[in-house]
């Protein structure tokens, strides 16, 4: 495959992604992901910013060893501190890279960097010999190009590829670009640049005004070959370019994008599931490709055109994106061997059998209280019984609720604090609300509850439900998560679970934009 034709695929979900406010992950979920991100084939994991927290640093350092076969990128400033840093994280990395950057709009030099063109320039010049000096694989790019000089632009780029970067990055930082304007932008900066055949072009686009897909793939049609985006179009703010939506239309549409990838796709919704159960953030039912409604169809006609030929009303197979359109049974006569297959085919490796034994556990309770036993039951109880690396100060022993027409709801919780088991009850507007009332009786937190959602995670009455819980506490925020065929349960399983991870000495997001 030629470069001319190949289309990199940049995932940035573990760094700009994790941006999103609440969206924190640890450093097993962030291997996690960027195992399944291997599986798919991406070519490239920005895996962290490593100047951003002693955190970052270890995920990224960690996901370098684990992961073989993509290449792993690092955010840095352009500063010698951050450079350092991120050479540091990536030692061991079969494939490293260095993503270096500097702000090149007026308003962000003027007021951000507070430095004159010349000097941004002699920076971001000095940032990629540095970093070429640790990696051969240097990227740079100018954060907010979107509202660029365009001579500006083709000066630094110009110099920043003499000095030895070999992919150079065009964001739309701010989600300003509109397709036609932006596409236009990518084809000036590789006409007018003399050295542009020396570098590959890349754009990272921002949704603020719900364009980033479609400036992306404007900037694809227009020369741009690296696309970075993210899952579920992870990401601070609005969010950033979907990958499912990138990767999906540019296969579908050969027409028009002469580019093929090689994402092994039937990975994208295993990994979708995956990264939404992490960060606690659902995909909506609409959403394209990989949202449960994608590929369903209720309107008669619709119906009856799909059952005479698929493509009538349907543009691509629910298959090659990793929907089951025929799916094995589970249920409580199902056997290890079955679940532990399936999470294979969902794209989870289990090798610990102590973790298959406790899954396995975990799982014949749900079956005995659910007749069928979903994909996305499974989704959530991988989560729920995932490695604990949270140190559990509290713990849910028992608790019995009670909601009275016309009256007040009471809850009594019976909690294990530090290894002591103690009793607390409390009324509340609703047996939700009374729970949390009860555990913040012995607790104490300090917490502010700033989300709390409630999703099920399948159809019907006996589904479960997976509850979110949002905290924050002196500007740190956490995610807790619970799952339950009882949602007040589950709401109360996420709230001692965002309770168990304020305990933990944690990171503040870091809000750096490219």
């Amino acid at each position: 495959m030629s470069t001319s034709d190949h289309l990199v695929i940049f995932d940035t979900t573990l760094r700009d992604g994790e941006q999103s406010p609440g969206a924190s992950m640890t450093l097993e979920e962030k291997v996690r992901i960027a195992t399944s991100l291997e599986k798919m084939k991406v070519d490239v994991i920005e895996a962290g910013f490593a100047a951003a927290s002693p955190g970052d640093f270890d995920a990224i350092q960690a996901i370098a060893q684990a992961v073989k076969d993509s290449t792993i990128c690092s955010l840095a400033r352009a500063t010698d501190g951050d450079l350092e840093r991120a050479a540091g994280a990536l030692k061991g990395a079969n494939r490293a890279r260095i993503h270096t950057f500097i702000a090149t709009s007026p308003i962000h030099m003027k007021y951000k960097l507070q430095m004159e063109p010349d000097q941004v320039v002699e920076r971001a010049v000095h940032a990629v010999k540095t970093a070429r000096g640790y990696v051969d694989d240097v990227e740079f790019s100018c954060e907010d190009a979107g509202r660029s000089e365009v001579d500006f632009l083709c000066r630094i780029i110009e110099q920043a590829i003499d000095a030895g970067a070999t992919t150079i990055n065009i964001p739309d930082t701010v989600g300003y670009a509109i397709p036609e304007q932006f596409g236009d932008l990518i084809a000036q900066l590789m006409n007018r640049i003399p050295n542009a055949d020396k570098a590959i072009f890349s754009v990272h686009c921002h949704n603020d005004l719900g364009l980033a897909v479609a400036n992306s793939l404007a900037a694809v049609s227009r020369g741009a070959r690296q696309v970075e985006c993210t899952i579920n179009g992870l990401g601070e703010r609005a969010g950033n370019a979907s990958l499912e939506e990138i990767v999906m239309a540019v296969r579908t549409r050969p027409d028009l994008f002469s580019v093929t990838t090689q994402l092994d796709t039937r990975m994208i919704v295993p990994t979708s599931r995956l990264v939404s159960s992490v960060t606690g953030f659902p995909v909506q039912p609409n959403k394209a490709i990989v949202g449960a409604n994608a590929f369903a169809h209720e309107a008669g006609i619709h119906q009856d055109g799909v059952l005479k030929h698929r493509e009538t009303y349907e543009i691509m197979k629910a298959e090659d994106v990793g929907w089951h359109t025929n799916r094995m049974v589970l249920g409580k006569h199902s056997g290890r061997n079955a679940l532990k297959a399936r999470f294979e085919e969902l794209g989870y490796s289990i090798a610990d059998e102590h973790q298959l034994m406790a899954l396995f556990g975990r799982f014949k309770d749900l079956a005995d209280r659910k007749h069928e036993i979903f994909d996305e039951d499974l989704h959530a109880l991988l989560s729920e019984s995932g490695p604990k690396t949270v140190p559990e100060r509290y713990a849910l022993m028992d608790m019995s609720t009670a909601a009275v027409y016309g009256g007040k709801p009471t809850a009594t919780i019976q909690l294990k604090v530090d290894g002591v088991q103690v009793e607390t009850s409390a009324e509340g507007d609703g047996q939700v609300d009374a729970s949390f009332k009860a555990i913040e009786k012995v607790v104490q937190s300090g917490a502010n509850l700033q989300i709390f959602s409630v999703n099920a995670v399948t159809e019907g009455t006996e589904s479960q439900g997976e509850s979110t819980v949002r905290l924050e506490k002196g500007g740190r925020i956490v995610n807790g998560k619970g799952a339950d065929t009882d949602i007040v349960v589950s709401a109360v399983k996420a709230y001692i679970h965002a309770l168990n991870l304020l305990t933990q000495e944690g990171k503040l997001n870091p809000q750096i934009t490219v």
